[in-house]
């Protein structure tokens, strides 16, 4: 198997239930490294694009409640954002985390340990997302990290020098 990147959240629902350790611990069975991470708050451009498809496949108003939930309507707008690279790395963490529905995931996994589905809105608070694929993977790290931000290089980058505004320390 070729080495692989994987994208994986810590969904709001996973951080207000001060799940990142336990999640973590599980994640580091899979004998992948981390090569990038940080805390994001997740403003609505970026949880549409993440989730493009979703509006096709499900509908406006479930593409709304998954918006909702992702940018922390119903817990904290934050998202613990993490790529992990190794050897199939895709299939050890989505066999880790378990299937999307927590109601259908192994109870041993991170969704069927912590997940549930919202009475109200259907939404599943699973904890976790993790890239389905390469394909997948390598859009959704472009999205979700700058190459500055990534330790290795995983994917092919350019250099520009860009004018513009940084905040620094003061």
């Amino acid at each position: 198997m070729a080495e692989e990147s994987c994208l994986v959240l810590v969904k709001p629902d996973g951080l207000i239930k001060s799940l990142t350790g336990n999640i973590i611990t599980s994640l580091s069975e899979t004998k992948l490294k981390i090569i990038g991470a940080k805390i994001v708050s997740v403003k609505r451009e970026l949880a549409e694009t993440h989730y493009h498809k979703l509006k096709e496949e499900k509908g406006e108003e479930i593409f709304e409640e998954v918006l909702k939930y992702i940018m922390g309507e119903y817990h904290t707008p934050r998202v613990l954002a993490l790529i992990y690279k190794g050897e199939n790395a895709i299939e050890k963490i989505r066999t880790i985390a378990g299937k999307t529905n927590p109601e259908e995931a192994d109870p041993t996994s991170i969704r069927g340990r912590y997940g549930r589905v919202h009475s109200k809105t259907g939404v599943f608070e699973n904890g976790i997302h993790a890239s389905d694929s390469p394909e997948s993977a390598e859009k959704e790290i472009k999205l979700w990290f700058a190459p500055e931000e990534i330790v290795e290089d995983i994917y092919p980058i350019k250099e520009e020098k860009e004018e513009c505004e940084v905040k620094k320390w003061a």
